[in-house]
């Protein structure tokens, strides 16, 4: 049983990252090819530099990334905060069933409905062009929140409540207590919210497709470019974001790890 357990999960470890495996091999290509490998090679990755139009949709996409994980962030820990405050169940519960919406609604169908606001908005406003930079930012932020404030919660419900009524007793104000107590109690949650959101920013794009407008990001470029056909520098790009995606991913587990074997400080009356 033990071999088969093995087996099955060495199976889904090779389907998961057998793909990424070819692209990166193929990233380092010397031909164009996409079935034949000619030799080693970092043409692609130089001529990244000449690429101006890959370029731009790499800034545009990691500010956009960037800025949504930040804002997301700081909205869904106060909102994590304010629905953990409540004391009315039946809010609490209806609360919650409002916040999992945007995580089970397809999106396509939020693509849709954002884009129709934003232009019923742009038009009533006058604006001549409603879709672009903002309009992308804040779809990100809406379907970054619900991730944001279900990463946070777990953290906020063992957080000891007595820990902020001795902040208090001892003279701090509540912001006082939500900063030197609360939020270092709850720090692995909001990073793990904003990790989460960053990445779920950084390859959307059926939403950013309905909402972008003129402001394209990176996923969108690619989409357009299989229209015709991917060239490989392309592979390149994307091995460089995995690979820094990756990074990310293990520094978190480090930096959670070395906080989960940390001792909590004992409270001072």
């Amino acid at each position: 049983m033990k071999a088969l357990a093995r087996l099955y999960v060495a199976l889904i470890i090779f389907f998961l990252y057998a793909p990424v495996l070819v692209m990166i091999v193929f990233s380092f290509n010397e031909s164009a090819s996409v079935w034949v490998f000619q030799g080693v090679s970092t043409k692609w990755y130089t001529g990244l530099v000449t690429n101006t139009a890959m370029l731009n949709a790499l800034k545009h996409t990691i500010i956009i990334a960037v800025l949504s994980a930040v804002i997301s962030t700081v909205l869904g820990t106060a909102a994590a905060v304010g629905i953990t405050g409540l004391r009315n169940k039946l809010s609490k519960k209806l609360l919650m069933s409002v916040t999992q919406i945007p995580m089970m609604n397809a999106d396509i169908v939020t693509g849709i409905s954002l884009m129709l606001l934003f232009i019923f908005i742009g038009k009533l406003i006058g604006l001549n062009e409603s879709l672009g930079f903002f309009t992308v930012l804040l779809a990100h932020i809406t379907f970054n929140l619900p991730y944001v404030i279900m990463s946070v919660l777990p953290k906020l419900r063992q957080t000891d409540s007595k820990l902020r009524e001795a902040a208090l007793d001892l003279g701090c104000s509540p912001v006082q207590a939500f900063f030197k107590v609360i939020l270092p109690a709850i720090s692995t949650g909001v990073l793990t919210g904003f990790i989460m959101a960053f990445t779920l920013s950084l390859d959307d794009f059926v939403i950013s497709y309905f909402t972008c407008g003129h402001y394209q990001t990176l996923p969108i470029i690619i989409y357009n470019m299989t229209k015709k056909s991917v060239t490989p520098d392309t592979y390149a790009l994307s091995t460089i974001i995995f690979v820094a995606v990756f990074v990310l991913l293990i520094f978190y587990n480090v930096l959670q790890s070395k906080t989960d074997k940390k001792p909590a400080k004992p409270i001072r009356h």
